[in-house]
């Protein structure tokens, strides 16, 4: 008796468990729409969102310092965006942020104090002005390679796999592109109520030195106004309009010239080409087109539009740049467009995110640099500001200035969605094409590719003669190509003093490295 009893147990037991698992298995079924589990499935949404609250419980807080360059004014709202970011990235990775703008004029001299003092840091904006080679040979920053695999899925899925590939040095990543425009063509950007008034006829200007026919009118008729002034302190319009006709490898210390089938590595500043622009600046310069500081002033193109102290600015170009300099300057700005579009691996680099040599926690660095790619609220807090105060919806993914609030007084004025991680998730503002990204990402496609896309020069080998070329750089470069300086009688002088700092064994350097990469081609 005892024993059926036991076995009758047994049975019971065995069928319980049974309708236990059979619930269990329906469960899975049902919310995999299917009659099989799939656990990837299972492992997504709310369960991934509370096993990273978990993770960032288990991280130690941590203040990320992010350093970037800004050519606006409008940063007195920085820190209310810092707070609505650091609401987010508590949750996420236990972790807080300080942004930290400088303008361009004095980005890198900022930067180089901050390597040197050891000071701390985190992210930061590598390659302006074409120092990314010249950063990794002085160890500013560190590998980024197993950091993405482990951190930054989020980043590979975001950025075209060749644009990030064409950071690498040495075969080592040190910088992430952010998905913006990697091609650029060129433009002269003009207030249009002074275009207008004049009736200046924009489709009889063909050519760069054509420009000078606009200058004239607005000296002539408005003479409290600069004709022309420097997008940035190092966007000189030379620099500008060499793109033209050079890929300038990184840091115009050896150029390729557009058309040699050679791929010859030259010296811009001995062609003719560079020549001609110099002779037509400082033309420019003598009529009193040019803006008589412009080799040495820290104010930006668009702040001089902004305060009603020039009319015009010469800057690289991409699809929707004048609704973005007019959001800039508070003025409705017209362009003139010099074609064609090419892109280049200096167009990729001169922008990157990198992980300084100061940081003391890289991984923290890029879990947040993750962020900069895949979430959404912090994508449009970094470009846009807070919702309300420095936009508002309008419809859709479109926003715009709040009532009141315009480019001169709005607290959180950077607009660069472009530079802060994945733009092309950002909303977009009213003005602006809704479709703009998406033209952005065909006007990538569609430029002129340079022969010489995905090379990146490593300067160490050169990294002494590199230093002398570029004090002689700062020296000359900035009074010739702003017409301060006569070229006449200065540039013999220049690359004199280029060739007896090793500017010849920079570029046999740069052509031993292209011919290489030639080969893996």
């Amino acid at each position: 008796m005892l024993k059926k009893m036991l076995m009758l147990f047994i049975a019971v037991a065995l069928v319980l468990a049974g309708c236990g698992s059979s619930d269990k298995s329906a469960s899975n079924a049902g919310s995999n729409s299917g009659s099989s589990v799939n656990t990837g499935s299972i492992n997504t949404g709310s369960t991934d969102e509370a096993q990273e609250e978990n993770d960032a419980s288990n991280l130690p807080p941590y203040e990320i310092v992010i350093a970037f360059p800004t050519s606006s004014s409008q940063t007195s709202g920085i820190p209310e965006v810092e707070q609505a970011i650091n609401e987010i990235t508590k949750k996420k990775i236990n972790a807080t942020i300080k942004l930290m703008p400088y303008s361009y004029a004095s980005y890198a001299q900022q930067l180089n104090l901050m390597f040197a003092s050891n000071e701390k840091l985190d992210l930061f904006v590598s390659g302006v002005n074409g120092a990314y080679s010249s950063q990794v040979a002085q160890g500013s920053m560190i590998p980024l390679d197993d950091l993405l695999e482990k951190y930054g899925s989020g980043i590979k899925e975001a950025v075209y796999a060749p644009f990030i590939e064409a950071a690498r040095m040495n075969g080592k990543l040190y910088g992430i592109p952010s998905n913006r425009d990697l091609a650029a063509d060129r433009e002269l950007l003009m207030r249009k109520d002074i275009v207008d008034k004049y009736h200046i006829d924009l489709s009889q200007v063909k050519t760069f030195e054509d420009f000078g026919q606009i200058f004239k009118v607005v000296k002539e008729n408005e003479p409290d106004l600069i004709p022309l002034v420097l997008f940035t302190q190092i966007s000189t319009p030379v620099d500008v309009i060499a793109s033209m006709y050079f890929d300038i490898l990184g840091d115009r210390m050896g150029v390729l010239e557009y058309g040699n089938s050679e791929m010859k590595v030259v010296n811009m500043y001995e062609t003719e080409q560079y020549a001609q622009l110099l002779n037509t600046v400082r033309s420019w310069y003598e009529k009193g087109y040019v803006q008589k500081d412009a080799a040495t002033t820290k104010d930006t193109g668009p702040v001089l539009v902004q305060a009603g102290r020039a009319f015009s600015y010469i800057k690289q170009s991409k699809p929707g740049s004048d609704t973005q300099a007019s959001r800039q300057t508070g003025y409705e700005m017209v362009s003139l467009k010099l074609p064609p579009a090419y892109s280049t691996t200096n167009l990729i680099t001169q922008f990157l995110w990198s992980i300084a040599k100061n940081s003391q926690d890289p991984e923290r660095a890029m879990m947040f640099l993750n962020l900069m790619f895949t979430d959404t609220d912090i994508i449009n807090l970094l470009a846009w500001g807070i919702e309300g105060r420095d936009y508002v919806k309008v419809s859709g993914n479109i926003i715009d200035y709040p009532e009141g609030v315009n480019a001169t007084n709005v607290p959180y004025g950077l607009n660069q969605g472009w530079l802060f991680g994945n733009q092309f998730k950002s909303y977009v503002f009213k003005g602006d094409p809704e479709d703009i990204y998406q033209q952005t990402d065909q006007f990538n496609k569609e430029a002129v590719k340079s022969p010489a896309l995905g090379f990146t020069f490593d300067s160490t080998p050169v990294k002494s003669e590199v230093a002398s070329v570029t004090n002689v750089m700062n020296q000359y470069r900035l009074g010739l190509e702003t017409g301060s300086l006569d070229p006449e009688t200065l540039l013999p002088q220049y690359f004199s003093e280029m060739k007896k700092a090793g500017i010849d064994r920079i570029i046999e350097e740069k052509q031993r490295q292209l011919d290489e990469w030639v080969k893996t081609k």
